[in-house]
């Protein structure tokens, strides 16, 4: 049973089997078998929205149906987390032999309480990634070399149990940083200086999303902070529900136009006026299971994404759905627990469960083209211990949100490779090693494809 004021670790870090501080727990949410949610709610719990006996499976009506999938796009800067405010790319034109360019190391590594988390992002000739350690290091995108690098941690807070994670942005030449050491800070893309630096109450563990001269990010305590991208000075805020049983990640808000939709750790989708914070709906995507506390973990850690008028998101408690931007009505939803950001792209929308299973719905219907299990064959294996008794029971392997290369579907994960898929039918086209472990979906630009790993490399493939 999960303890009341449970803090868990981030998607990222948790199957490295985190465990640690007085704030975070020893229970690791990736280590159970059960984490497919199986009844509805009981009384007094939050109310499901999807059916108790709905299973995924693949829909006999879509057998031998073809989709559409968007023109590949050649594109010269990948500015935010999703690549757009919205979250979303399409297809990008890039890596068409999947090779290896280049690895440079750009910090710290994953050490003790200390987590590379934040995607990077790519623009002006440069790629920007954020080490364990907070600091942003810009790279030259052509051959690695190091630019600059800026440190998000003012140094008086070394010991701060919640000082990881974090994510930046790139808006008018100009970085947005923002860190668990409590910071917001705006660095000059060209030469690391430091623009302003603003200072919040509560640790950030997910990018921002710049849009509109505002910068938007998610604090721990399940608050949407913003800012003003000139000056760094606090505009209005909105505060979710509460929760005491989390994932220690907080994902990126998408924004389109005057609206921004944000995801909580209390797994709530709520859509806001841009402008002034109005609200304009929430929703729960929340699915509660006697036979799994872990289903009581409502995050929803991956962002949420727009694309044609309608928000995608999954959470931690096993519920994927399509939603209606403007009305904030659910559309459809597929039990699915998921821990990173969805895909839509043309007709389908792909998602990857936290199971490792690569899954691509219809996006009008909900109704399921094909599934993929990328961990099929996985067979747990103990860590330590004595003549097999004893030691810890290795986690199957996370895999990140895909990237959409032409047709081909790009995913790393903690097997330490990148998985091509073919888009239409979800079979392996090839394996490429990375020789370090990622959940950090790639990003693209130009005719290259850029993957950080968590040993704090980054990985150019052309």
């Amino acid at each position: 049973m999960i303890r009341r004021n449970t803090i868990l670790a981030a998607v990222a870090v948790a199957a490295l089997g985190m465990a640690g501080c007085s704030t975070v727990s020893r229970l690791n949410p990736f280590d159970k078998k059960d984490d497919t949610p199986a009844e509805l709610a009981g009384e007094g719990q939050r109310i499901s929205i999807i059916a108790a006996d709905q299973v995924l499976e693949p829909a006999e009506a879509l057998k031998g149906v073809d989709f559409a999938l968007p023109t590949p796009v050649k594109l010269d800067a990948w500015p935010l987390p999703g690549g757009s405010p919205e979250q979303s790319v399409g297809a990008v034109d890039a890596a068409p032999n999947l090779d290896i360019a280049w690895r440079k190391n750009f910090g710290q590594a994953n050490k003790r309480g200390r987590y590379v988390t934040a995607p990077p992002i790519a623009a002006d000739g440069k790629v920007f990634a954020m080490d364990a350690d907070g600091r942003v290091v810009a790279m030259d995108a052509r051959s690695g070399s190091q630019v600059w690098r800026t440190g998000t941690n003012p140094g008086d807070n070394k010991r701060d149990k919640l000082g990881f994670g974090g994510g930046i942005a790139f808006a008018d030449g100009k970085i947005y940083a923002v860190s668990g050491h409590r910071q917001v800070l705006q660095i000059d893309a060209k030469t690391g200086a430091v623009g302003w630096r603003t200072k919040t109450s509560e640790a950030i563990h997910g990018a921002p999303t710049v849009s509109g001269g505002r910068v938007f990010a998610v604090a721990l305590d399940n608050t949407l902070l913003t800012f003003d991208a000139a000056t760094g000075a606090p505009s209005w805020t909105y505060q979710a529900l509460s929760e005491s049983a989390r994932i220690l990640s907080a994902s990126s808000p998408a924004v389109s136009g005057d609206t921004v939709v944000a995801a909580f750790g209390s797994g709530e989708l709520v859509a806001l006026r841009a402008s002034n914070g109005n609200d304009l709906w929430n929703e729960a995507l929340s699915r509660a299971s006697r036979t799994s506390a872990l289903s009581e973990i409502r995050d929803i850690p991956g962002r949420p994404v727009i694309y044609q008028g309608d928000v995608f998101a999954v959470s931690h408690s096993g519920v994927f759905a399509a939603t209606d931007l403007r009305t904030g009505q659910a559309r459809w939803s597929l039990p699915v627990v998921g821990v990173t950001a969805p895909l839509p792209a043309g007709d389908v929308v792909y998602v990857v469960s936290k199971n490792g299973e690569v899954i691509c719905a219809s996006r009008e219907s909900g109704q399921i083209y094909w599934m993929k299990n990328l961990n099929q064959g996985f067979k747990a294996k103990k860590k330590g211990g004595v003549f097999g008794l004893g030691g810890q029971k290795q986690n199957r392997p996370i895999w990140s949100s895909p990237l959409l290369a032409g047709e081909r579907l790009l995913i790393v994960g903690q097997t330490g490779e990148l998985v091509a898929l073919n888009a239409k039918t979800g079979e392996v086209i090839k394996r490429l090693s990375l020789k370090g472990a990622s959940t950090i979906a790639p990003i693209a630009m130009g005719d290259m494809v850029y993957v950080i790993t968590q040993e704090a490399d980054l990985i150019a493939i052309r």
